[in-house]
């Protein structure tokens, strides 16, 4: 029976996030994935700064890029056609190194991903199998699946295994969880089209229309790609809303029949739900199969990314034999609250997109003096987990600084943990074991540390902060702890 240190049940976004990342680590990774080849029409469309970031640490973004558009934001539109709410994503570069906002055609991520993995002699891929048993023991686990093209029956054993199989993951199933639904269901018919030719009338970035008698999104996509979503009303018959009659009709207002090809049209349920749990065993899920939410703010998939980015370097650190399955349960206490904060969102701004101006979606939205509301970005931080949860610091993602020499911190340490020491600690430096930058060698840090009101610092592969230290008199006790890192 073959042996792999990682199986993945699923090859999307998240699936192919992990794998990624946990082959750049050097361990061997199975992905049964059970389609003979990727979805080739449109799904996830947006992605921020934060999962660009971790693209540029698998390092797709030099090729990737050329395939996005910077989004530059959203708005929200009453039935009377007056901006009740704008979301701008201004065009500036965040502090994790990248524009806040991206939109994207999901076959060509995928495409990126896969090209990646296949410079991987470590990593195995399995198309047309769908799994049908997942069992835990002491030491491994045991997959067993079946080739659907060869009708054929194989089982393996691997360290640990992690569903990224969606809404219905079978992975779910296997470690007897439950998905909590936290309240919003509701339908929509989702249209994907090209156009035969630019339309100036188009909008260059989102529209949601906040009118109770027919909610509907319009998306501007890449290259003469454009989606319009609308909510479909309890008693309207779905056959006849899928119909060219219905949706052009629809389309009347934006576009004419002869100036696009309908390339999707589908109808989606979308809910707001968290899985209870996570783990079992050496059994995970990530991705849809550990949440579900709302396409309003385009966090799915970005969720999925931070879930693969949470766990590829916890599981690398126990492969290495450092840690132990506590080590690997942080993995659901640090994930949960974060995307439990964005699936919540998200309701509130469904709700908003159903309801108009009666619902206030977060608690970032300000008034200009012109009395215009707008939106700012959430950002959560980690969830408790590893580190001291009393520290301030932990948890919140550390900004993407540049050396000296022009290179950025995450290009120089690339997936590793970093210490940060102020030049007062420059001289403890060969005290640790982990990879260590000095306050003047770095772009801005003086002011950071500052800010954090902190002498070192330790930065996880994730790019968080695992914990802050606040005194000269403090670090030895401080570097002590993380040095079995």
């Amino acid at each position: 029976m073959k042996e792999y240190d990682v199986t993945i049940i699923g090859l999307g976004p998240t699936g192919a996030t992990l794998a990624n990342l946990v082959a750049l680590n050097g361990f061997s990774v199975l992905i049964l994935e059970r389609e003979k080849s990727y979805y080739n029409l449109p799904r996830a469309v947006h992605f921020d700064d934060e999962t660009m970031r971790v693209f540029q640490t698998i390092g797709i973004t030099k090729d990737f890029l050329k395939y996005t558009i910077i989004n530059k934001g959203t708005k929200f539109v009453n039935s009377k056609g007056d901006i009740v709410l704008d979301w701008p994503r201004p065009r500036k570069i965040t502090e994790n190194g990248w524009y806040p906002s991206y939109r994207f055609h999901q076959p060509d991520l995928e495409r990126q991903l896969r090209k990646k993995l296949k410079k991987y002699n470590k990593v195995k891929i399995e198309h047309n199998s769908k799994v049908y048993r997942i069992k835990n023991y002491k030491d491994y686990v045991k997959v067993s699946f079946n080739k659907t093209n060869l009708n054929s029956f194989h089982e393996i054993k691997s360290k640990y295994v992690i569903g990224c199989d969606g809404a219905n993951s079978i992975a779910r199933k296997e470690i007897n969880s439950k998905m909590n639904n936290l309240g919003f269901t509701q339908k929509w018919a989702v249209i994907d089209l090209i156009l035969k030719k630019n339309k100036q009338n188009l909008p260059d970035r989102t529209i949601q229309y906040s009118n109770p008698k027919q909610p509907a999104t319009y998306c501007r996509n890449v290259r003469k790609r454009r989606r319009w979503e609308f909510a479909i009303k309890n008693k309207q018959n779905e056959n006849k809303i899928l119909s060219e009659k219905y949706i052009w009709n629809f389309l009347k207002p934006w576009l004419k029949k002869n100036e696009a090809y309908l390339e999707r049209k589908t109808i989606y349920t979308f809910k707001s739900a968290i899985s209870k749990n996570w783990i079992k065993g050496r059994i995970f899920i990530a991705g849809d199969a550990a949440h579900l939410m709302p396409p309003f703010m385009g966090q799915g998939m970005c969720a999925g990314v931070r879930d693969a980015s949470n766990l590829a370097w916890k599981l690398s650190k126990c492969l290495q034999n450092k840690h132990d399955k506590r080590f690997l349960r942080t993995y659901q206490s640090e994930r949960f609250s974060n995307v439990k904060e964005y699936v919540e969102t998200t309701m509130r701004m469904g709700e908003f997109v159903n309801a108009a101006e009666s619902i206030e979606i977060t608690n970032n939205i300000s008034s200009g003096s012109d009395g215009k509301k707008s939106m700012q970005s959430i950002k959560p931080v980690l969830g408790k987990g590893l580190g001291n949860n009393s520290d301030i610091n932990r948890g919140k993602i550390f900004p993407q600084l540049k050396l000296k020499n022009g290179k950025s911190l995450d290009d120089k340490f690339s997936n590793s943990l970093i210490l940060i020491l102020s030049s007062e600690l420059r001289s403890k430096k060969k005290l640790s074991k982990i990879k260590t930058v000095i306050e003047n060698e770095v772009v801005g840090l003086s002011a950071l540390l500052k800010k954090y009101k902190a002498k070192a610092l330790i930065v996880r592969p994730d790019r968080f902060i695992l914990q802050s230290c606040k005194t000269v008199k403090g670090f030895n006790k401080f570097i002590k702890y993380f040095n079995k890192f």
